[in-house]
């Protein structure tokens, strides 16, 4: 832990205690509640994760059924917010509405100011329930396309693409779909976790905590890093074009995107189960974007000795699952929605305001000087 008082960027300071996920950099492992990502991905539904990050355990049968049924009562969204969503310029960034209408669900919600753990974590399922929605909603207003209602006898993963697409997914395109939601679940303080731990920590409301983690995520230092990967993938469009276009831009000391890590030393283990998600669904339907992928990974290797971040496979596996750029960070949103609640729901149970401060290395004395002298 560094005690350097000048940390920029608080590299390495430790801020909190946390039960909920445990990241070990130098040997690139990840764990929720004490359960390996890989075991989980392979295992659990992300249902069954969420309830994991929000109680400490993995459900029973019972519990689990509960909680779906929780969440599948608050999925609909009120018919002023679809209102909202149909005024915004189809042209907007989804990122900006989808931050708008989670602010603007707290006006329905008539605990908002009830602060008991149950209300807390009412609002949470809301939030968890109703932002899938949302995004549906504005993908196909932004087309002009009908809107489709939440199926109830529908998981997360499931619902989210047949809302989006409006027809009922093939099962290995949940399957891998929700494994995503997995991975991208939680990752203890990034900087969208710790914007909304720290609303929290002012005892604000839910919702302000959970506008102030989508008003963070939005930045492309953080969600946005998937899209720009899409982008260059488009560009190369073949593998053998792979090595000029990377060669190129790292002469011109340009960044690739979905490459380095603040915390992992080593390989991303999300980006490895989601490599394995891209190999497979190539496999399975076709195309040249794992092979482009593992072309540039090669590179990278090679030349600057830089592994994949989470990032780097997503765009190839998204983009596979036939979900467009835009989304991809918003659809980080409806799995990160799960850790943003549980760190939030943490932070209320042992609060202490968040106020850090900083190393000043302004003037330390000058002379007052009148205006009319200036």
């Amino acid at each position: 832990m560094s005690t350097d008082k000048n940390s920029k960027g608080l590299d390495d300071i430790v801020v909190t205690s946390s039960e909920l996920t445990l990241i070990d950099g130098s040997s690139g492992k990840l764990s929720y509640c004490g359960y390996d990502i890989s075991n989980l991905t392979s295992n659990c539904s992300f249902e069954e994760v969420i309830f994991l990050l929000w109680h400490g355990s993995l459900p029973s049968i019972n519990e689990l059924d509960n909680f779906k049924a929780k969440i599948n009562q608050n999925r609909h969204i009120p018919p002023q917010l679809i209102s909202l969503i149909r005024q915004s310029p189809k042209e907007s960034s989804t990122m900006d509405l989808l931050r708008t209408c989670v602010s603007y669900l707290s006006s329905f919600d008539s605990d908002l100011l009830d602060t008991s753990s149950d209300s807390r974590m009412n609002a949470s399922i809301k939030l968890l329930a109703k932002i899938p929605t949302i995004l549906c909603y504005s993908e196909r207003i932004r087309h002009n396309q009908e809107l489709i209602e939440p199926n109830p006898d529908l998981d997360i993963a499931a619902n989210f693409l047949y809302m989006l697409k409006g027809k009922l997914p093939d099962d290995s395109f949940t399957r891998i779909f929700d494994k995503c939601l997995i991975i991208h679940a939680d990752h203890g303080l990034n900087a969208s976790t710790f914007a909304a731990r720290v609303t929290a920590s002012t005892l604000s409301d839910v919702y302000s905590a959970i506008t102030s983690a989508i008003g963070t995520l939005k930045g492309p230092l953080h969600g946005g890093a998937n899209e720009a990967v899409m982008i260059m993938l488009n560009e190369i469009k073949k593998p053998e074009n792979a090595q000029n276009y990377i060669l190129d831009k790292l002469k011109k000391k340009d960044r690739i995107m979905g490459f380095g890590h603040r915390v992992y030393k080593t390989i991303d283990p999300r980006a490895v189960i989601l490599c394995n998600m891209s190999k497979q669904l190539q496999s399975d339907y076709g195309g040249v974007l794992y092979d482009i992928s593992m072309e540039i990974e090669n590179i990278m290797d090679r030349e600057k000795n830089l592994k994949p971040n989470v990032d780097f496979y997503a765009a190839s596996v998204y983009t596979m699952l036939n979900i467009p750029s835009h989304l991809f960070t918003p659809i980080f949103a409806v799995s990160r929605i799960s850790g943003w609640c549980a760190q939030i729901l943490e932070q209320y149970v042992d609060n202490r305001l968040i106020r850090p401060r900083a190393n000043y290395i302004g003037y330390k004395s000058r002379t007052f000087i009148p205006l009319k002298d200036r």
